[in-house]
Protein backbone atom coordinates (compact mmCIF):
# COMPACT_ATOMS: atom_id res chain seq x y z
CA UNK A 1 0.00 0.00 0.00
CA UNK A 2 0.72 3.39 -0.84
CA UNK A 3 0.29 5.61 2.08
CA UNK A 4 -1.38 7.74 0.27
CA UNK A 5 -4.10 5.11 -1.34
CA UNK A 6 -5.26 5.45 -4.52
CA UNK A 7 -8.66 4.03 -5.59
CA UNK A 8 -10.05 3.90 -9.27
CA UNK A 9 -13.54 3.88 -9.65
CA UNK A 10 -15.31 2.17 -11.93
CA UNK A 11 -17.81 4.43 -13.77
CA UNK A 12 -18.64 8.19 -12.99
CA UNK A 13 -23.21 7.21 -12.43
CA UNK A 14 -23.98 9.17 -9.02
CA UNK A 15 -22.96 6.35 -6.86
CA UNK A 16 -19.49 6.52 -8.27
CA UNK A 17 -19.14 10.02 -7.90
CA UNK A 18 -20.73 9.76 -4.49
CA UNK A 19 -17.96 7.40 -3.49
CA UNK A 20 -15.21 8.94 -5.05
CA UNK A 21 -16.01 12.43 -3.10
CA UNK A 22 -15.91 10.27 0.08
CA UNK A 23 -12.87 8.88 -0.90
CA UNK A 24 -10.85 11.75 -1.94
CA UNK A 25 -12.51 13.92 0.94
CA UNK A 26 -10.66 11.65 3.25
CA UNK A 27 -7.18 11.69 1.88
CA UNK A 28 -7.90 9.05 -1.09
CA UNK A 29 -6.05 9.44 -4.44
CA UNK A 30 -9.32 8.56 -6.41
CA UNK A 31 -9.27 8.47 -10.35
CA UNK A 32 -13.02 8.14 -11.51
CA UNK A 33 -13.17 6.00 -15.36
CA UNK A 34 -16.59 6.76 -17.43
CA UNK A 35 -16.87 5.10 -20.51
CA UNK A 36 -19.38 8.00 -21.76
CA UNK A 37 -18.34 11.47 -23.43
CA UNK A 38 -19.88 12.67 -20.02
CA UNK A 39 -19.94 11.68 -16.65
CA UNK A 40 -23.55 11.15 -14.89
CA UNK A 41 -24.53 7.07 -16.40
CA UNK A 42 -28.24 7.31 -16.85
CA UNK A 43 -28.38 9.81 -14.95
CA UNK A 44 -27.92 12.60 -17.38
CA UNK A 45 -29.44 15.35 -19.44
CA UNK A 46 -28.75 15.12 -23.34
CA UNK A 47 -30.03 16.36 -26.59
CA UNK A 48 -32.16 13.89 -28.47
CA UNK A 49 -33.19 16.19 -30.99
CA UNK A 50 -31.70 19.87 -32.11
CA UNK A 51 -32.57 22.19 -29.07
CA UNK A 52 -34.48 19.39 -27.34
CA UNK A 53 -33.32 18.00 -24.28
CA UNK A 54 -34.46 15.07 -22.04
CA UNK A 55 -33.48 13.43 -18.31
CA UNK A 56 -32.25 10.13 -20.26
CA UNK A 57 -33.85 7.36 -17.93
CA UNK A 58 -35.21 8.72 -14.41
CA UNK A 59 -36.87 12.02 -14.78
CA UNK A 60 -38.05 12.53 -11.78
CA UNK A 61 -36.26 13.07 -8.48
CA UNK A 62 -37.64 11.82 -5.22
CA UNK A 63 -35.05 9.63 -3.39
CA UNK A 64 -31.98 11.94 -3.42
CA UNK A 65 -30.21 11.12 0.55
CA UNK A 66 -30.35 14.49 1.94
CA UNK A 67 -27.28 13.64 3.59
CA UNK A 68 -25.29 13.46 0.55
CA UNK A 69 -26.90 16.36 -0.75
CA UNK A 70 -25.97 18.59 2.52
CA UNK A 71 -22.70 17.03 2.81
CA UNK A 72 -21.46 17.61 -0.52
CA UNK A 73 -22.64 20.67 -1.27
CA UNK A 74 -24.90 20.42 -4.08
CA UNK A 75 -26.73 23.62 -3.74
CA UNK A 76 -23.38 25.21 -4.02
CA UNK A 77 -22.27 23.26 -7.02
CA UNK A 78 -25.51 24.32 -9.23
CA UNK A 79 -28.29 21.97 -7.93
CA UNK A 80 -31.18 23.75 -8.40
CA UNK A 81 -34.90 22.28 -8.42
CA UNK A 82 -37.21 24.20 -12.01
CA UNK A 83 -40.39 22.17 -9.67
CA UNK A 84 -40.87 20.41 -6.33
CA UNK A 85 -44.00 19.06 -4.70
CA UNK A 86 -45.56 17.30 -8.14
CA UNK A 87 -49.16 16.21 -7.50
CA UNK A 88 -49.99 12.90 -9.33
CA UNK A 89 -52.17 13.52 -12.48
CA UNK A 90 -54.54 9.77 -12.97
CA UNK A 91 -55.81 10.36 -16.52
CA UNK A 92 -59.08 8.25 -17.73
CA UNK A 93 -60.53 7.56 -20.76
CA UNK A 94 -63.74 8.16 -19.48
CA UNK A 95 -63.94 10.17 -16.48
CA UNK A 96 -62.59 13.28 -15.04
CA UNK A 97 -59.10 12.57 -13.88
CA UNK A 98 -58.06 12.93 -10.10
CA UNK A 99 -55.65 14.36 -8.87
CA UNK A 100 -53.76 12.98 -6.10
CA UNK A 101 -51.95 15.83 -3.70
CA UNK A 102 -49.93 15.26 -0.37
CA UNK A 103 -52.74 12.54 0.65
CA UNK A 104 -55.46 14.64 -0.60
CA UNK A 105 -58.14 13.97 -3.33
CA UNK A 106 -58.54 17.22 -5.52
CA UNK A 107 -61.58 16.81 -8.07
CA UNK A 108 -63.09 13.27 -9.65
CA UNK A 109 -65.96 11.43 -8.60
CA UNK A 110 -64.46 9.89 -5.20
CA UNK A 111 -66.92 8.81 -2.02
CA UNK A 112 -65.90 10.59 0.96
CA UNK A 113 -64.65 7.16 2.74
CA UNK A 114 -62.47 6.87 -0.13
CA UNK A 115 -60.82 10.54 0.71
CA UNK A 116 -60.50 9.91 4.32
CA UNK A 117 -59.18 6.15 3.46
CA UNK A 118 -56.61 7.88 1.26
CA UNK A 119 -55.86 10.55 4.28
CA UNK A 120 -55.30 7.05 6.79
CA UNK A 121 -53.35 5.16 4.14
CA UNK A 122 -50.94 7.85 3.14
CA UNK A 123 -49.73 8.71 6.93
CA UNK A 124 -49.41 4.34 7.13
CA UNK A 125 -47.43 3.60 4.07
CA UNK A 126 -45.29 7.14 5.02
CA UNK A 127 -44.71 5.53 8.74
CA UNK A 128 -43.67 2.28 6.99
CA UNK A 129 -41.44 3.76 4.67
CA UNK A 130 -39.62 5.68 6.94
CA UNK A 131 -38.64 1.97 8.40
CA UNK A 132 -37.17 1.78 5.21
CA UNK A 133 -35.67 4.96 5.00
CA UNK A 134 -33.66 4.92 8.20
CA UNK A 135 -31.68 1.86 6.44
CA UNK A 136 -30.48 3.29 3.57
CA UNK A 137 -27.79 5.17 5.82
CA UNK A 138 -26.61 1.89 7.16
CA UNK A 139 -24.22 -1.08 6.30
CA UNK A 140 -26.25 -4.00 5.99
CA UNK A 141 -26.10 -6.20 8.97
CA UNK A 142 -24.40 -9.79 8.36
CA UNK A 143 -25.72 -13.16 7.98
CA UNK A 144 -23.20 -14.70 10.17
CA UNK A 145 -22.59 -12.86 13.21
CA UNK A 146 -18.92 -13.34 13.97
CA UNK A 147 -19.07 -10.58 17.29
CA UNK A 148 -21.60 -9.02 18.86
CA UNK A 149 -20.52 -6.29 16.98
CA UNK A 150 -21.59 -7.55 13.57
CA UNK A 151 -25.67 -8.10 15.44
CA UNK A 152 -25.92 -4.28 15.94
CA UNK A 153 -26.97 -3.64 12.60
CA UNK A 154 -29.81 -6.13 12.74
CA UNK A 155 -31.17 -5.25 16.44
CA UNK A 156 -31.08 -2.13 14.57
CA UNK A 157 -33.63 -3.01 12.09
CA UNK A 158 -35.72 -4.66 14.50
CA UNK A 159 -35.94 -2.18 17.10
CA UNK A 160 -37.03 0.44 14.02
CA UNK A 161 -39.92 -1.84 13.15
CA UNK A 162 -41.02 -2.92 17.35
CA UNK A 163 -40.95 1.43 17.81
CA UNK A 164 -43.96 1.09 15.16
CA UNK A 165 -46.27 0.24 18.23
CA UNK A 166 -47.69 -3.03 18.57
CA UNK A 167 -50.56 -2.43 16.28
CA UNK A 168 -48.33 -0.23 13.50
CA UNK A 169 -45.89 -3.20 13.91
CA UNK A 170 -47.77 -6.43 12.84
CA UNK A 171 -49.65 -4.44 9.85
CA UNK A 172 -45.84 -3.96 8.54
CA UNK A 173 -45.05 -7.02 9.17
CA UNK A 174 -48.56 -8.16 7.28
CA UNK A 175 -48.06 -5.73 4.16
CA UNK A 176 -44.67 -5.56 3.83
CA UNK A 177 -44.64 -9.29 1.55
CA UNK A 178 -48.44 -8.77 0.39
CA UNK A 179 -48.80 -7.91 -3.42
CA UNK A 180 -50.22 -3.94 -3.39
CA UNK A 181 -54.08 -5.38 -5.65
CA UNK A 182 -54.70 -6.75 -2.32
CA UNK A 183 -53.76 -4.17 -0.22
CA UNK A 184 -55.77 -1.62 -2.07
CA UNK A 185 -58.68 -3.82 -2.77
CA UNK A 186 -58.75 -3.73 1.29
CA UNK A 187 -58.85 -0.05 1.61
CA UNK A 188 -60.41 1.43 -1.34
CA UNK A 189 -63.70 1.52 -3.91
CA UNK A 190 -62.67 4.37 -6.87
CA UNK A 191 -60.86 1.86 -9.98
CA UNK A 192 -58.80 5.16 -11.18
CA UNK A 193 -57.42 6.04 -7.46
CA UNK A 194 -56.30 2.41 -6.98
CA UNK A 195 -54.57 2.14 -10.39
CA UNK A 196 -52.84 5.13 -9.40
CA UNK A 197 -51.64 3.67 -6.35
CA UNK A 198 -50.72 0.94 -7.53
CA UNK A 199 -48.23 2.40 -10.41
CA UNK A 200 -45.85 3.04 -7.48
CA UNK A 201 -45.35 -0.52 -6.85
CA UNK A 202 -44.61 -1.78 -10.00
CA UNK A 203 -42.83 1.56 -11.96
CA UNK A 204 -39.46 0.49 -12.90
CA UNK A 205 -39.97 -3.44 -11.75
CA UNK A 206 -40.52 -6.41 -13.22
CA UNK A 207 -43.69 -7.00 -11.19
CA UNK A 208 -47.68 -6.50 -11.74
CA UNK A 209 -49.97 -5.71 -9.05
CA UNK A 210 -50.56 -9.47 -7.64
CA UNK A 211 -47.37 -10.06 -7.70
CA UNK A 212 -45.30 -10.13 -4.14
CA UNK A 213 -42.78 -7.33 -3.12
CA UNK A 214 -45.04 -5.05 -4.71
CA UNK A 215 -45.89 -3.21 -1.37
CA UNK A 216 -42.24 -3.26 -0.96
CA UNK A 217 -41.46 -1.30 -3.88
CA UNK A 218 -43.78 0.83 -2.88
CA UNK A 219 -42.73 1.54 0.31
CA UNK A 220 -39.03 1.75 -0.99
CA UNK A 221 -40.20 4.94 -3.91
CA UNK A 222 -41.55 6.49 -0.91
CA UNK A 223 -38.77 6.20 1.54
CA UNK A 224 -37.21 9.33 0.25
CA UNK A 225 -37.76 12.97 0.63
CA UNK A 226 -37.46 16.23 -1.55
CA UNK A 227 -36.58 19.38 0.38
CA UNK A 228 -37.46 17.72 3.83
CA UNK A 229 -41.27 16.94 2.20
CA UNK A 230 -41.17 12.51 2.71
CA UNK A 231 -42.88 11.52 -0.65
CA UNK A 232 -42.38 14.18 -2.80
CA UNK A 233 -41.43 14.58 -6.20
CA UNK A 234 -39.54 16.82 -8.08
CA UNK A 235 -37.71 18.55 -11.02
CA UNK A 236 -34.32 19.24 -10.92
CA UNK A 237 -33.64 22.40 -12.74
CA UNK A 238 -31.78 21.30 -15.92
CA UNK A 239 -33.20 17.83 -16.18
CA UNK A 240 -31.48 14.55 -13.92
CA UNK A 241 -28.11 15.79 -15.37
CA UNK A 242 -28.20 18.42 -13.23
CA UNK A 243 -27.64 16.06 -10.50
CA UNK A 244 -24.93 14.87 -11.53
CA UNK A 245 -23.00 17.83 -12.98
CA UNK A 246 -23.39 18.95 -9.44
CA UNK A 247 -22.25 15.59 -7.75
CA UNK A 248 -18.96 15.71 -10.92
CA UNK A 249 -18.28 19.33 -9.44
CA UNK A 250 -18.34 18.46 -5.69
CA UNK A 251 -15.46 14.97 -6.39
CA UNK A 252 -13.65 17.65 -8.65
CA UNK A 253 -13.48 20.23 -5.44
CA UNK A 254 -12.10 17.14 -3.57
CA UNK A 255 -9.33 15.88 -5.65
CA UNK A 256 -10.58 12.97 -7.56
CA UNK A 257 -9.96 13.17 -11.18
CA UNK A 258 -12.43 12.29 -13.78
CA UNK A 259 -11.70 10.89 -16.93
CA UNK A 260 -14.53 10.48 -19.62
CA UNK A 261 -13.79 8.29 -22.83
CA UNK A 262 -12.40 5.53 -20.76
CA UNK A 263 -14.19 2.44 -20.57
CA UNK A 264 -12.69 -0.43 -18.75
CA UNK A 265 -12.59 -3.78 -19.78
CA UNK A 266 -11.51 -6.11 -17.13
CA UNK A 267 -10.30 -5.87 -13.84
CA UNK A 268 -6.55 -7.36 -13.11
CA UNK A 269 -6.15 -9.44 -10.52
CA UNK A 270 -2.58 -10.52 -8.61
CA UNK A 271 -2.54 -12.58 -6.50
CA UNK A 272 -5.70 -12.83 -5.20
CA UNK A 273 -6.55 -8.90 -5.27
CA UNK A 274 -7.40 -6.97 -7.62
CA UNK A 275 -4.64 -4.05 -8.44
CA UNK A 276 -5.93 -2.10 -11.10
CA UNK A 277 -7.61 -2.34 -14.92
CA UNK A 278 -7.61 -2.28 -18.33
CA UNK A 279 -8.82 -0.04 -20.60
CA UNK A 280 -10.45 -1.00 -24.17
CA UNK A 281 -7.37 1.24 -25.58
CA UNK A 282 -5.20 -1.24 -24.13
CA UNK A 283 -4.12 1.06 -21.12
CA UNK A 284 -3.38 -0.53 -18.08
CA UNK A 285 -4.07 1.64 -14.41
CA UNK A 286 -2.86 0.33 -11.33
CA UNK A 287 -4.48 1.56 -7.64
CA UNK A 288 -4.58 0.10 -4.67
CA UNK A 289 -8.01 -1.13 -4.45
CA UNK A 290 -10.78 -1.02 -7.38
CA UNK A 291 -14.51 0.42 -6.47
CA UNK A 292 -17.24 -0.49 -9.35
CA UNK A 293 -20.53 1.75 -10.13
CA UNK A 294 -21.30 -0.88 -12.83
CA UNK A 295 -24.16 -3.51 -12.06
CA UNK A 296 -23.07 -6.66 -9.46
CA UNK A 297 -23.30 -8.98 -12.99
CA UNK A 298 -21.38 -6.63 -15.37
CA UNK A 299 -18.81 -5.83 -12.81
CA UNK A 300 -18.13 -9.65 -11.20
CA UNK A 301 -18.96 -11.52 -14.11
CA UNK A 302 -17.45 -9.38 -17.02
CA UNK A 303 -15.04 -7.08 -15.70
CA UNK A 304 -13.61 -9.32 -13.45
CA UNK A 305 -14.37 -13.13 -14.62
CA UNK A 306 -16.38 -15.68 -12.88
CA UNK A 307 -12.36 -17.76 -12.72
CA UNK A 308 -11.86 -15.40 -9.87
CA UNK A 309 -14.65 -16.13 -7.77
CA UNK A 310 -16.05 -19.60 -6.17
CA UNK A 311 -18.73 -21.57 -8.49
CA UNK A 312 -20.96 -21.22 -6.37
CA UNK A 313 -21.19 -17.35 -5.59
CA UNK A 314 -20.91 -16.63 -9.19
CA UNK A 315 -23.74 -19.56 -9.68
CA UNK A 316 -25.57 -16.59 -7.02
CA UNK A 317 -24.70 -13.48 -8.69
CA UNK A 318 -25.85 -14.94 -12.80
CA UNK A 319 -29.11 -15.42 -10.65
CA UNK A 320 -29.84 -11.70 -9.61
CA UNK A 321 -32.92 -10.76 -10.69
CA UNK A 322 -32.00 -7.73 -13.10
CA UNK A 323 -33.64 -8.00 -16.26
CA UNK A 324 -35.97 -4.59 -17.31
CA UNK A 325 -39.50 -4.30 -17.93
CA UNK A 326 -39.15 -0.19 -18.53
CA UNK A 327 -38.80 1.77 -21.51
CA UNK A 328 -38.38 5.43 -22.22
CA UNK A 329 -40.14 7.71 -24.66
CA UNK A 330 -38.94 11.30 -25.34
CA UNK A 331 -41.21 13.49 -27.76
CA UNK A 332 -39.90 16.79 -29.26
CA UNK A 333 -43.48 18.91 -29.17
CA UNK A 334 -43.97 21.94 -31.20
CA UNK A 335 -46.52 23.05 -28.81
CA UNK A 336 -47.87 22.04 -25.27
CA UNK A 337 -50.30 18.81 -26.18
CA UNK A 338 -53.89 19.34 -24.41
CA UNK A 339 -55.12 16.30 -21.91
CA UNK A 340 -58.56 15.37 -21.81
CA UNK A 341 -60.18 17.24 -18.49
CA UNK A 342 -57.07 18.98 -17.70
CA UNK A 343 -56.51 22.33 -17.10
CA UNK A 344 -53.60 24.95 -18.37
CA UNK A 345 -51.72 24.24 -15.23
CA UNK A 346 -52.39 20.23 -14.42
CA UNK A 347 -50.16 19.50 -17.58
CA UNK A 348 -47.02 20.13 -15.80
CA UNK A 349 -47.61 17.68 -13.29
CA UNK A 350 -46.90 14.04 -12.93
CA UNK A 351 -49.41 12.33 -15.22
CA UNK A 352 -50.08 8.52 -15.11
CA UNK A 353 -51.87 6.08 -17.45
CA UNK A 354 -52.88 3.72 -14.69
CA UNK A 355 -56.84 3.14 -15.13
CA UNK A 356 -57.04 0.32 -12.93
CA UNK A 357 -55.74 -2.74 -10.85
CA UNK A 358 -56.88 -5.19 -13.70
CA UNK A 359 -55.94 -2.59 -16.35
CA UNK A 360 -52.29 -2.46 -15.31
CA UNK A 361 -52.13 -6.65 -14.39
CA UNK A 362 -53.45 -7.29 -17.88
CA UNK A 363 -50.63 -4.74 -18.79
CA UNK A 364 -47.96 -7.11 -16.81
CA UNK A 365 -49.44 -10.37 -18.02
CA UNK A 366 -47.52 -10.73 -21.72
CA UNK A 367 -43.99 -9.64 -20.08
CA UNK A 368 -44.26 -12.56 -18.44
CA UNK A 369 -43.91 -14.35 -21.92
CA UNK A 370 -41.02 -11.95 -23.59
CA UNK A 371 -43.66 -9.74 -24.83
CA UNK A 372 -44.71 -6.38 -24.98
CA UNK A 373 -48.02 -4.93 -23.27
CA UNK A 374 -50.65 -3.62 -26.24
CA UNK A 375 -52.25 -1.37 -23.74
CA UNK A 376 -49.49 -0.32 -21.63
CA UNK A 377 -49.22 2.19 -18.40
CA UNK A 378 -47.17 5.24 -18.10
CA UNK A 379 -45.77 8.04 -16.17
CA UNK A 380 -45.29 10.93 -18.26
CA UNK A 381 -43.76 14.74 -17.15
CA UNK A 382 -44.16 17.48 -19.61
CA UNK A 383 -40.69 19.20 -18.24
CA UNK A 384 -40.60 22.09 -20.31
CA UNK A 385 -43.38 23.84 -18.47
CA UNK A 386 -41.47 24.23 -15.71
CA UNK A 387 -37.74 24.69 -17.21
CA UNK A 388 -37.90 26.38 -20.81
CA UNK A 389 -34.13 25.72 -20.93
CA UNK A 390 -34.80 21.98 -22.18
CA UNK A 391 -36.43 23.36 -25.76
CA UNK A 392 -36.71 25.81 -28.09
CA UNK A 393 -38.94 29.00 -27.37
CA UNK A 394 -42.23 27.87 -27.47
CA UNK A 395 -41.54 24.02 -27.90
CA UNK A 396 -41.66 21.31 -25.47
CA UNK A 397 -40.73 17.68 -24.64
CA UNK A 398 -42.85 15.14 -23.16
CA UNK A 399 -40.66 12.16 -21.12
CA UNK A 400 -42.24 9.07 -20.35
CA UNK A 401 -42.36 6.19 -18.72
CA UNK A 402 -43.37 2.98 -20.00
CA UNK A 403 -44.33 -0.45 -18.62
CA UNK A 404 -44.35 -3.00 -20.11
CA UNK A 405 -41.61 -3.84 -22.11
CA UNK A 406 -39.70 -6.89 -21.38
CA UNK A 407 -35.43 -6.78 -22.28
CA UNK A 408 -35.78 -10.17 -23.44
CA UNK A 409 -38.71 -10.00 -26.64
CA UNK A 410 -39.50 -12.57 -28.70
CA UNK A 411 -38.45 -11.71 -31.85
CA UNK A 412 -36.04 -9.20 -30.59
CA UNK A 413 -36.34 -5.26 -30.46
CA UNK A 414 -35.20 -4.85 -34.19
CA UNK A 415 -38.46 -5.64 -35.36
CA UNK A 416 -40.76 -4.82 -32.23
CA UNK A 417 -39.57 -1.26 -31.32
CA UNK A 418 -41.53 -0.07 -34.04
CA UNK A 419 -44.51 -1.47 -33.53
CA UNK A 420 -44.56 -0.92 -29.84
CA UNK A 421 -43.73 3.13 -30.56
CA UNK A 422 -46.75 3.15 -32.84
CA UNK A 423 -49.38 1.48 -30.18
CA UNK A 424 -47.94 3.84 -27.77
CA UNK A 425 -48.63 6.79 -29.93
CA UNK A 426 -51.89 5.29 -30.30
CA UNK A 427 -52.59 5.22 -26.98
CA UNK A 428 -51.44 8.51 -26.26
CA UNK A 429 -53.83 10.07 -28.53
CA UNK A 430 -56.27 8.86 -26.51
CA UNK A 431 -55.59 10.77 -23.83
CA UNK A 432 -54.41 14.29 -25.94
CA UNK A 433 -55.81 13.71 -28.92
CA UNK A 434 -54.35 15.94 -31.76
CA UNK A 435 -51.11 14.88 -29.82
CA UNK A 436 -49.09 12.89 -32.85
CA UNK A 437 -49.27 16.39 -35.08
CA UNK A 438 -47.18 17.98 -32.59
CA UNK A 439 -44.69 15.72 -32.46
CA UNK A 440 -40.84 16.92 -34.70
CA UNK A 441 -38.76 13.91 -33.08
CA UNK A 442 -38.88 11.11 -30.98
CA UNK A 443 -36.60 8.62 -29.62
CA UNK A 444 -37.74 5.60 -27.86
CA UNK A 445 -34.87 3.69 -25.11
CA UNK A 446 -35.95 -0.14 -24.79
CA UNK A 447 -34.67 -1.57 -21.95
CA UNK A 448 -31.66 -3.31 -24.57
CA UNK A 449 -31.39 0.31 -25.57
CA UNK A 450 -30.84 1.33 -22.20
CA UNK A 451 -28.34 -1.86 -21.72
CA UNK A 452 -26.40 -1.07 -24.38
CA UNK A 453 -25.72 2.65 -24.05
CA UNK A 454 -25.22 2.53 -20.34
CA UNK A 455 -24.01 -0.39 -20.00
CA UNK A 456 -26.62 -1.93 -17.42
CA UNK A 457 -27.00 -5.86 -17.67
CA UNK A 458 -30.45 -6.46 -18.33
CA UNK A 459 -31.49 -2.76 -18.91
CA UNK A 460 -33.29 -2.74 -15.33
CA UNK A 461 -32.88 0.51 -13.84
CA UNK A 462 -32.20 -0.40 -10.54
CA UNK A 463 -29.08 -3.06 -11.74
CA UNK A 464 -31.57 -5.55 -9.39
CA UNK A 465 -35.14 -6.26 -8.78
CA UNK A 466 -36.90 -4.61 -5.70
CA UNK A 467 -37.33 -7.69 -3.71
CA UNK A 468 -37.17 -9.01 0.23
CA UNK A 469 -34.95 -11.36 -1.29
CA UNK A 470 -32.37 -9.42 -2.70
CA UNK A 471 -32.73 -6.42 0.12
CA UNK A 472 -29.74 -5.42 2.78
CA UNK A 473 -27.75 -8.21 3.12
CA UNK A 474 -28.78 -9.81 0.11
CA UNK A 475 -27.94 -7.68 -2.17
CA UNK A 476 -26.97 -8.45 -4.85
CA UNK A 477 -26.20 -12.20 -3.26
CA UNK A 478 -24.78 -13.04 0.36
CA UNK A 479 -21.02 -12.35 0.22
CA UNK A 480 -20.94 -9.12 -0.83
CA UNK A 481 -23.98 -7.35 0.41
CA UNK A 482 -21.43 -5.22 2.53
CA UNK A 483 -20.02 -3.96 -0.07
CA UNK A 484 -17.02 -5.79 -0.55
CA UNK A 485 -16.58 -8.34 -2.88
CA UNK A 486 -14.43 -12.22 -1.86
CA UNK A 487 -11.98 -10.43 -4.25
CA UNK A 488 -9.35 -8.61 -2.08
CA UNK A 489 -9.22 -4.89 -2.67
CA UNK A 490 -12.76 -5.10 -5.00
CA UNK A 491 -15.79 -3.05 -4.12
CA UNK A 492 -19.20 -1.98 -5.31
CA UNK A 493 -21.13 0.65 -5.11
CA UNK A 494 -23.72 1.19 -7.22
CA UNK A 495 -27.53 0.54 -7.73
CA UNK A 496 -26.86 -3.03 -7.27
CA UNK A 497 -25.62 -3.12 -3.62
CA UNK A 498 -27.95 -2.25 -0.74
CA UNK A 499 -30.00 0.32 -0.44
CA UNK A 500 -30.78 -0.24 -4.03
CA UNK A 501 -31.59 1.85 -7.09
CA UNK A 502 -33.07 5.52 -7.77
CA UNK A 503 -30.67 9.10 -8.13
CA UNK A 504 -29.99 8.21 -3.92
CA UNK A 505 -26.48 8.29 -3.85
CA UNK A 506 -26.61 6.26 -0.55
CA UNK A 507 -24.93 2.94 -1.96
CA UNK A 508 -21.71 5.18 -2.91
CA UNK A 509 -22.26 6.93 1.01
CA UNK A 510 -22.37 3.81 2.24
CA UNK A 511 -19.36 2.09 0.44
CA UNK A 512 -17.16 4.79 1.10
CA UNK A 513 -17.58 4.23 4.63
CA UNK A 514 -16.98 0.82 4.26
CA UNK A 515 -13.77 1.37 2.27
CA UNK A 516 -12.44 3.72 4.71
CA UNK A 517 -13.07 1.12 7.43
CA UNK A 518 -16.17 2.51 9.08
CA UNK A 519 -19.88 1.01 9.72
Amino acid sequence: MTEQQSVIVIGGGHNGLVCASYLARAGRKVLVLESAAQPGGAAVTREFAPGYSVSAVAHLLHLLDPGVERELGLARHGLAYAKTGLRTVALSPDNPPLILNDGEIEGGEVSAADRLGLRAHTARMRKFARVIARQHGRIPPRLDFKSWSDALPAAAVALDIRLLGRRDMREFLRVATMNIFDVLEEQFENPLLKGALALDGVLGTRLGPRSGNSVYAALYRQSGSVNGRPGALALPRGGMGAVTTALSAAARGVGAELRVGARVDEIIVSNGRATGVRLQSGEVLSADMVVSNADPKTTLLGLLGARHLEAEFARSVHHVRATGTAAKLHLALSAVPRFRGLTADQHGERLVIAPDLEYIERAFNPAKYGEYSPHPVMEITLPTLHDVSLAPPGRHVLSAVIQYAPHDLKGGWAEGKQRFQALVMDLLEQYAPGIGALVQHSELLTPADIEQQFGIAGGHWHHGELALDQFMMLRPVAGAAQYATPVAGLYLCGAGCHPGGGVMGSAGRNAARVILGGR
